[in-house]
């Protein structure tokens, strides 16, 4: 199934006894997780659910519930995301504790499809309130719509949706923290996507590595002294993680930064790797670089979702709230028209145990449904 070229960068990544059991659990079946949103659920709504270990909102599911006939997840209250991938918003906020900004300035450098950016928007509020302003870029348009989407859904104002190549971040320092969770060679998701399997070579692992360099080059100014940035790959290589923090240190310094052990987590020179194997969740790497220089108190004259004209995609729900039964939320979601004979007539605000879901505008004998259509169901709810 993997290639002897593979196979011997993951030896050369991570040693040959972790190779052999990670090659062990990419044959074998993808877990599942979600991360609640804090600000709209605090308990798991999932039976048999285990904490993640590395996060806070996070929980290992028994099994693969259908998602999409269930509201809550329409609504917000949780993100479908890789357990692994959750490491990524545990260095961060692991960063955040060692820095004194008030108001931080934060940058998701390549953000779709939002897992990563929601995670970032849930540890800013709990430490911030709103004062903090983020910044979810995705260059890809359409993964920016799907990006889009997901940042609506999840609703947080201070979160600003940006479509722009990372050399349209030279504005000056502006940012105290970056997350780059760059494009790369997918080693890591094998297991998720046989697509990945055929097209991995050890060219694509120079193409990504150069790639992934000129990102980094494009964005690194715009990293303010003292800030950190938080790098990222879902790939096991050496060139295309410690490889190239490395090149970051060689090029402008910087410390990186050590949070001591995580459990079942390979601490590599620079980072961390979880494999396969050693964790439920699928491969991923993360290192966390401070930039040198003293951090400046100095703000930049206009908020930074405003400096780069950000889109801010969180609707603004008006009208009362009509709570309804899980069926008719799943009519709702679906497109289908509604009848709310004991609701007041005019707009009204659509919500499932208390979460909004859309508006609807209610003419009395029946509801013009609202709801977006690009985001409707499309299964049968029956």
């Amino acid at each position: 199934m993997f290639s002897p070229e593979f196979t011997a960068l993951l030896v050369e990544a991570v040693g040959e006894e972790r190779a052999r059991k990670t090659l062990e659990g990419l044959s074998g079946a993808p877990s599942v997780s979600v991360r609640l949103n804090p600000s709209k659920l605090r308990t798991c709504p999932f039976e048999g659910a285990e904490p993640v270990p590395w996060s806070p909102w996070g929980f290992l599911l028994p099994q693969r519930p259908v998602f999409t006939l269930d509201p809550l997840f329409h609504a917000g209250c949780y993100y479908v995301q890789d357990s692994s991938a959750m490491m990524v918003g545990e260095i961060f906020r692991r960063c955040l504790e060692t820095m004194e900004a008030e108001h931080p300035s934060v940058l998701d450098l390549c953000a779709a499809p939002g897992g990563k950016t929601t995670d970032l928007a849930a540890s800013l509020r709990e430490r911030y309130g709103d004062g903090f302003s983020l910044v979810s870029n995705e260059v890809m348009k359409k993964r920016f719509s799907v990006l889009r989407t997901n940042v609506r859904t999840w609703g947080d104002p201070r979160v600003g949706v940006l479509s722009r190549d990372p050399a349209g971040f030279k504005a000056g320092p502006v940012f105290e923290l970056i997350v780059a969770d760059v494009p790369c060679s997918g080693e890591g998701m094998f297991r998720k996507e046989e697509k990945a399997v055929g097209d991995w070579s050890p060219e694509t692992v120079a193409f990504c590595a150069a790639r992934q360099r000129r990102i980094l080059s494009d964005i690194w100014d715009s990293l303010r002294p003292g800030g950190i940035l938080v790098y990222s790959t879902c790939t096991f290589n050496r060139e295309e993680n410690d490889g190239t923090v490395g090149w970051i240190l060689s090029h402008w310094g910087g410390e990186v930064l050590d949070f001591g052990p995580f459990p079942s987590v390979l601490r590599t020179e620079y980072g961390y790797s979880l494999l396969p194997g050693y964790v439920p969740g699928e491969g991923q790497y993360v290192a966390a670089l401070r930039k040198d220089g003293t951090p400046s108190g100095r703000r930049p004259a206009r908020d930074v979702l405003e400096l780069f004209g950000c889109e801010i995609p969180v609707e603004p729900f008006s009208g009362p709230m009509i709570d309804v039964d899980r069926m008719t939320a799943l009519r709702y979601l679906h497109g289908d028209a509604l009848r709310l004979p004991d609701a007041p007539l005019g707009m009204v605000t659509i919500s499932y145990q208390g979460h909004p879901l859309g508006t609807a505008k209610n003419l009395g004998s029946r509801c013009n449904n609202l709801y977006p259509k690009e985001n409707r169901i499309r299964m049968n709810i029956q």
